[in-house]
């Protein structure tokens, strides 16, 4: 019996097009009485159209790998990195020549359109406010009643970015470094989870929901907790090797619609 469930988005849930298959978006109408919330690194703009494709917009969701949680836009959880800590990551972007995206709730501000904003624009169909990083950490000192960001992430040289993920590694803040490519370095808050945050989504929103009856689907380490954590975690066949290890089945490859064929196989 599957009670809710939660998918990854990219490298799991998107075809090689990175939108959703037909026979994705076939897949979950035919399961359209269990919920479905899209839980990604992702900003919450970037997951809506998805959301809409599906036609589950009234769903929550879980972004930036956990640090926010959205219910009809209300706020369920938030937990955001510190100014004095984003000022300190700010300056190992700059030091080391990379790319420095910063994150909060519906806001994402880059240095410059650069391939890797640009990248990161077709890659999820949302477009950044473009100004300094020196505005963008005034702005952040100006409003931190509203909290830090919920992400930054690096981009750039693979080399570069072996040097400045060691010295952020360094750095005495509870941060989580997660290493989504060779150049790309993704930054959050230490204390957050996917499965902690679908933990306080369930107790917050789906209450007779038991983690033992979630199916949950993943491809990369920022999912192995979550695959673990639930009943039925399930690795599409691109994913590493650390998420099969701790999958409870694996599924066709995402470009081969693998979360559709495990809905197909499972919940007829």
């Amino acid at each position: 019996m599957i009670q809710l469930l939660a998918t990854d988005i990219d490298g799991t849930l998107l075809d090689e097009h990175r939108f959703l298959s037909t026979q994705t978006i076939q897949a979950f109408k035919k399961v359209r009485d269990i919920p479905v919330i899209l839980i990604s690194a992702r900003m919450p703009q970037a997951m809506y159209y998805l959301q809409d494709a599906l036609e589950r917009r009234e769903m929550p969701i879980i972004c930036y790998n956990g640090a926010l949680v959205l219910n009809q836009q209300e706020e369920i959880f938030s937990t955001s990195i510190p100014f004095y800590d984003m000022q300190e990551l700010a300056q190992i972007a700059q030091d080391h020549d990379l790319h420095c995206s910063i994150y909060r709730g519906d806001e994402w501000f880059v240095p410059q359109m650069d391939h890797w904003a640009n990248r990161e624009v077709n890659n999820t169909r949302v477009t950044p406010q473009v100004q300094d990083l020196e505005t963008t950490l005034s702005y952040f000192k100006a409003t931190q009643q509203q909290g830090g960001a919920h992400k930054i992430m690096l981009m750039g040289d693979r080399d570069a970015m072996d040097s400045a993920f060691a010295k952020a590694s360094q750095l005495p803040a509870q941060l989580h470094l997660y290493r989504s490519k060779d150049t790309y370095t993704e930054i959050s808050p230490k204390d957050i989870s996917k499965k902690t945050a679908l933990e306080i989504l369930i107790k917050n929103a789906f209450e007779q929901v038991e983690m033992q009856y979630v199916a949950a689907f993943g491809d990369n380490y920022n999912d192995v907790e979550m695959i673990a954590g639930v009943g039925h975690g399930v690795a599409v066949e691109n994913a590493r090797d650390e998420v099969k290890a701790v999958a409870n089945y694996q599924t066709a490859h995402h470009k081969q619609h693998g979360v559709a064929q495990w809905i197909e196989t499972y919940l007829k």
